[in-house]
């Protein structure tokens, strides 16, 4: 079995789902994204068994252009994320009744469909087309199932449909220019191209507007908060868990071998807006009164972290970034779930509004503090292991940026330290907030058991990305 069984079948399962209807949408749903990881778990062990699990064949003759599929530890790690998280946020989904449910799960699978093409293509233009495709589903899921005022909502999902269009135009002309010189858009082709000093600042500039948009970087982050606070919960565990680890990966995969040279002269610059990301996310997170909001400033925090160590250009700095990637998926799902199950009793986002869960709900209390801790770098859970190789990372190019980038966790502390407290201790409010379900602490045990068991065994993840980030490595300093 090659890799492209996983397309299809997710392809497949959309449609299936669709056709399902609505009373048996979210079964058919859940039944396909599992089969998808029990495919993605069977081409992890044909790789570790040296078996080559790629696909390619012609698909356009003029231009030549591939449906081709790389496996390698990198994108097979990216495939792992998202299948996986796709199971698990469909799974926490459960507990909502959606109008038109065959729709929003059907798009839920297409838009995983997409994200797992991305990560997995070798063609730039089978890339381009994935990239653009997983943009469609997360529109329509956050402009018709999400919250608030319909007005707001719609002018916020449209900022970021039109931001992340915008950007990904630049890419675009990107890998036409790149096509005119290498006469192919595989990417060892386009690894392989000698570019100039100012073709490279040309082609890394118009990368750096597609992924800086996505992931997002500062100062590009302007449409993240509102989006996330108007997406329904599952759109916004999309957004922050799978969607913009598209950009991350994409820097890592796409933009640095490519246009190393220009990577190596902007260096300070990329890793300074990065850290100022860092920073400033974690001090309007400070500030925030609303719950989705904190969370969103939070996730802009962590991901300028993870940039900044994508552009030292170390392999200590990709691997850092790569491992950071999976545990923040983690645990920004298993935070914003949190969220979800907290609005769906109190029906408010609003952290003045709450007070006293523990109080009524140990259990679910117990469960949120864990999460909580491993999101500001606790020893032991699986995101101290990514930000502590990213920190260390930083410190090998400019002890300051380490030292300004580390505020992450100080500010993290204080500011998810504050929250907890308003949240789960203090004062019961009159709102009553029923128990957590089985169904519901299923999905906070697989993210627990992920993120403590990865924090005291990281192996695997690492023996898996290495060899993959080594090849990267190599290639960027190929001049």
């Amino acid at each position: 079995m090659n890799v492209s069984f996983i397309l299809i079948l997710l392809l497949f399962g959309t449609f299936a789902t669709y056709l399902a209807g609505d009373k048996l949408a979210k079964t058919v749903a859940i039944i396909f994204s599992l089969a998808s990881v029990a495919g993605s778990i069977f081409i992890l062990n044909q790789h570790s068994a040296g078996i080559d699990t790629s696909f390619m064949t012609s698909w356009i003759s003029n231009p030549n252009i591939y449906i081709a599929l790389k496996v390698d530890g990198l994108s097979l790690a990216m495939l792992l994320l998202t299948t996986v998280l796709t199971s698990i946020i469909l799974f926490s989904s459960f507990g909502n009744n959606y109008n038109n449910s065959k729709s929003f799960y059907a798009l839920v699978l297409f838009m995983s469909f997409a994200m797992v093409g991305t990560f997995l293509s070798a063609d730039a233009f089978l890339y381009y087309i994935f990239w653009e495709l997983a943009l469609i589903p997360i529109y329509f899921i956050a402009l018709i199932w999400g919250n608030g005022d319909a007005d707001e909502r719609k002018r916020a999902i449209v900022k970021f449909f039109i931001y992340t269009l915008a950007g990904s135009l630049f890419m675009l002309m990107a890998f036409i220019y790149l096509f005119n010189r290498a006469g192919s858009l595989m990417i060892g082709d386009l690894y392989m191209i000698r570019l100039t000093e100012n073709e490279q600042f040309w082609i890394f500039t118009a990368f750096f507007l597609a992924y800086a948009i996505k992931i997002p970087i500062f100062p590009f982050h302007t449409w993240q908060a509102n989006t996330y606070q108007m997406s329904p919960s599952v759109g916004t565990m999309l957004l922050s868990g799978i969607m913009l680890k598209m950009g991350l990966y994409s820097v890592i995969r796409w933009q640095l071998p490519i246009a190393p040279l220009a990577a190596k002269t902007y260096m300070d610059i990329l890793i300074l807006l990065s850290v100022i990301g860092v920073v400033y996310g974690s001090i309007v997170a400070l500030k925030q009164r609303n719950l989705k909001k904190l969370l969103a400033y939070s996730s802009l925090a962590h991901v300028g972290l993870i940039a900044a160590g994508a552009y030292t250009l170390t392999l200590d700095g990709l691997r850092g970034a790569v491992l950071q990637m999976i545990a923040h998926g983690f645990v920004v799902v298993g935070l914003f779930f949190a969220v979800e199950i907290i609005e769906r009793r109190l029906q408010t986002q609003e952290i003045s509004e709450m007070g006293g869960i523990r109080i009524q709900d140990n259990k679910f209390a117990s469960m949120f503090m864990i999460v909580m801790l491993a999101s500001v770098a606790l020893p032991s859970t699986f995101n101290f292991i990514g930000e502590f190789t990213l920190l260390y990372s930083l410190y090998n190019v400019n002890i300051w940026f380490a030292i300004i980038a580390g505020t992450t966790i100080i500010l993290g502390a204080v500011y998810m330290l504050k929250m907890f407290q308003h949240v789960m201790l203090g004062e019961k409010t009159d709102k009553v907030f029923k128990g957590i379900t089985v169904q519901e602490s299923v999905v906070f045990v697989i993210i627990i058991a992920v993120l403590l068991f990865f924090g005291l065994y990281p192996k695997p993840i690492n023996d898996l990305i290495t060899p993959a980030l080594q090849e990267i490595v190599t290639k960027i300093n190929k001049l």
